[in-house]
């Protein structure tokens, strides 16, 4: 069978069309013929994914309550801390370690009746350094980082869904490299307790489907404070029920080149000129308060990291890549200033956003520079930089392909919290663009 999306899969074991065990089998068999070149696992027990399927069924004939995921697997980033994996941060340092508890996230999956089949693949310390995942659809080119294995689980077809997570780009490049729908909801959406802390500030839970309402469906799933993580918002954020009354006319598109465009490459350049045009996206100007915002995030990520990596730098910088002690060495020399002035700026950075987002629906910008690049390195994340730092809600579609085939991903940004109109917008792209 190919794999259904998480909503075909949904409806096809409550509906009794097939069943989690039917569904996790066929997972397994995808995987079993993908798996050797792609490499996205970072951790699979077949036989605990069907023990879990084969629980699953047994609820649903006994006429058990079920959860909205009831049977579906879904795949989990390893640097969600789970209680029956290994959780190892795609790093030699924590080989072997068992968490005592499940992140909230994984929690949350295991409530709604989710099979969770194993951990996929994160780079090390969900940083720059490359891992073993591979593209699928070349495996001579990265899946990105640092989201690598749940990018690449999606896109071959292992899994409907799989979580990810954020700091810098970690969940949009990856998704426009290996051609899914990747989004990055508002900062403290989702709860990252259990979660491997790189920056309070920045980090976020993402999720890795097919499509938008796939998407939608279980950011809101597993939105939600869970009372332990400091940031995650109280309230649901709507996505489902705004899904259901799509935008009534085109919207309105803020075509934003900004600070990372040096970096971009010529076919995207002519590609997206191109798609502005069709999409009748007006090019929009970021005022000069934005000038400093990839820097400031770059100071804001690497004091958070070494900070928080100070323990595992001074026990096993050997175990460390070059380019992580780098980047911890770099963090502990960000003068206080520096670091306190890149914190206070985001809410006037968050508030001269508002004369574009009360003119648009969304701003319109590249996900990456262009299409996957070859496998050394996890391709620049510069495209994802200001929006991370300042917390808005992003999400790439995978609407556009290189002269060789491979995607390249079209990212959207919304205002701060209005998570639910921004995936209005998406949903009307990706279905009338697509």
């Amino acid at each position: 069978m190919s794999m259904p999306t998480l909503a075909e899969a949904m409806a096809a074991i409550r509906e009794g069309r097939t069943s989690s065990t039917a569904l996790v089998a066929a997972c397994l068999e995808r995987i079993a013929a993908t798996e050797p070149t792609i490499e996205a696992w970072a951790h699979l027990d077949r036989e605990h994914a069907l023990r879990q399927a084969e629980s699953a069924d047994r609820r649903q004939r006994e006429g058990q309550a079920l959860g909205p995921l009831h049977g579906v697997p879904i795949a989990v980033k390893d640097i969600y801390d789970t209680t029956d994996f290994p959780t190892e941060y795609g790093s030699a340092l924590w080989e072997g370690y068992r968490p005592q508890r499940d992140a909230a996230v994984v929690t949350r999956l295991r409530h709604a009746g989710a099979v969770i089949p194993g951990k996929t693949v994160t780079t090390e310390y969900a940083y720059y350094q490359p891992n073993k995942t591979r593209n699928p659809h070349n495996p001579a080119h990265t899946p990105g980082g640092s989201s690598s294995g749940s990018a690449a689980a999606v896109a071959a077809g292992m899994v409907p869904a799989a979580l990810g997570s954020q700091t810098n780009g970690s969940v949009i490049r990856p998704a426009a490299f290996c051609g899914v729908v990747g989004y990055k909801p508002t900062h403290g959406t989702i709860p990252r307790t259990g979660a491997m802390l790189l920056s309070r500030t920045l980090d976020t839970v993402g999720v890795l489907t097919r499509t938008v309402g796939d998407a939608a469906f279980l950011v809101e799933l597993l939105a939600g404070t869970d009372g332990t993580d400091p940031d995650a918002r109280p309230e649901r954020p709507g996505l489902t029920a705004a899904l259901a009354q799509p935008l009534a006319q085109p919207p309105r598109l803020a075509f934003v080149r900004g600070l990372a465009w040096k970096y971009i490459e010529p076919e995207t350049d002519a590609l997206f000129a191109a798609l502005a045009q069709r999409l009748g996206a007006s090019d929009v100007m970021l005022s000069t308060e934005f000038d400093n915002g990839i820097e400031q995030h770059g100071a804001v990520m690497a004091v958070d990291m070494a900070t928080n990596f100070r323990a595992d730098y001074d026990r096993g910088r050997d175990k460390l890549s070059p380019a992580l002690c780098q980047l911890l060495e770099r963090g502990r020399q960000v003068p206080d200033a520096v670091y306190r002035d890149a914190i206070e700026a985001r809410e006037p950075l968050n508030r001269a956003l508002d004369p574009i987002f009360e003119a648009y629906d969304a701003i319109l910008t590249p996900s990456a520079a262009g299409p996957a690049p070859l496998f050394a390195t996890t391709g620049n994340p510069a495209f994802c930089s200001l929006w991370t730092y300042l917390g808005t809600p992003s999400i790439s579609l995978p609407l556009l392909r290189s002269a060789s085939g491979m995607p390249i991903g079209v990212q959207l940004v919304g205002r701060r919290g209005n998570d639910a109109h921004l995936l209005r917008v998406a949903d009307w792209l990706s279905t009338s663009r697509s």
